[in-house]
């Protein structure tokens, strides 16, 4: 019989805080992304978006890239969420991105990757909780071709300053234990 009591407790990644951070680290995000043709045709919707060559197969058969492009806002909203697990888990606040370059298309069924560097680290003048970081954050097809390249900046918490991760703890009663299978065995 297991003594629910004597199990020990690991907490997960839970991101860099500011102090995590140095001039020239390199974070390779851990997950990659596949491009759903249903991506493309919500963000277009959501964001009203009415160039048809992102939704239009027929008209986008007839120009150079013979399919329909991606909405680059997508693509930068992706690699931004990618990012978000190594560079802004403990974001106060995002202050914006700069340098956007679009060097290549991305398409429908593409699978994208990224990867961030740290350019700038200071502490803020103005909140003494949080510090200035800036990166350079690199999106890549399957193919290895670099499709999105932008530098953002943002406010990180010090570790010290960012807000309680207390979590909510489950109440195991023994109907729940029923329920789930989990009952003492003798």
């Amino acid at each position: 019989m297991s003594d629910e009591r004597s199990k020990r407790v690991v907490r997960g990644w839970e991101g860099r805080y500011f102090e995590d951070f140095e001039v020239g680290d390199v974070y390779r995000h851990p997950l990659g992304r596949t491009v759903l043709p249903v991506d493309n045709s919500w963000m277009t919707l959501l964001t009203q978006n009415t160039a048809a060559i992102h939704f239009d197969a027929h008209l986008a058969a007839q120009t150079v890239w013979e399919r329909p492009l991606v909405d680059s806002t997508f693509t930068l909203a992706l690699i931004t969420g990618q990012s978000v697990i190594d560079v802004s888990q403990n974001v106060k606040a995002n202050l914006g991105w700069d340098r956007v370059r679009l060097p290549n298309p991305v398409f429908e069924g593409d699978t994208l990757y990224s990867e961030s560097e740290v350019l700038s680290v200071r502490s803020s003048s103005s909140h003494s909780d949080a510090g200035i970081v800036v990166v350079r954050t690199v999106g890549f097809n399957q193919r290895g071709e670099v499709v999105i390249v932008f530098e953002r900046t943002l406010m990180v918490y010090r570790r010290d300053a960012a807000p309680s991760r207390n979590r909510v703890e489950p109440v195991w009663d023994e109907r729940s234990r029923r329920a789930l299978g989990t009952e003492a065995r003798s």
